[in-house]
C-alpha cells in the first residue's frame, strides 16, 4: 500500500492526534478512522480493502467550501 500524506500544519497535526490518538500504527494515521482526513491518496493491491465513500475527496470538498475536517 501507497499512501501519501497531504501538506499537514501544526494545528491540523495537534487536532488529530487529540481527538484520535494513532501512536501505535503505521505513520500514527489510521485510515478507517478520522485519519483519512491526512491523506491525498492511497493506492495499492490489497484485496481486502474497503471499497465504498470516496473519503479522501470528500475530504477535499469540505475543505473546498471552508470546513475544517480537523
Amino acid at each position: 500500500m501507497l499512501v501519501t500524506f497531504r501538506q499537514l500544519s501544526d494545528h491540523e497535526i495537534e487536532n488529530y492526534l487529540s481527538r484520535e490518538p494513532a501512536y501505535n500504527c503505521a505513520g500514527s494515521a489510521k485510515s478507517e478512522g478520522l485519519g483519512i482526513a491526512l491523506l491525498s491518496s492511497m493506492r495499492g493491491d490489497d484485496p481486502n480493502a474497503l471499497v465504498g465513500l470516496p473519503l479522501i475527496a470528500l475530504c477535499d470538498m469540505l475543505r473546498a467550501q471552508g470546513v475544517a475536517v480537523l
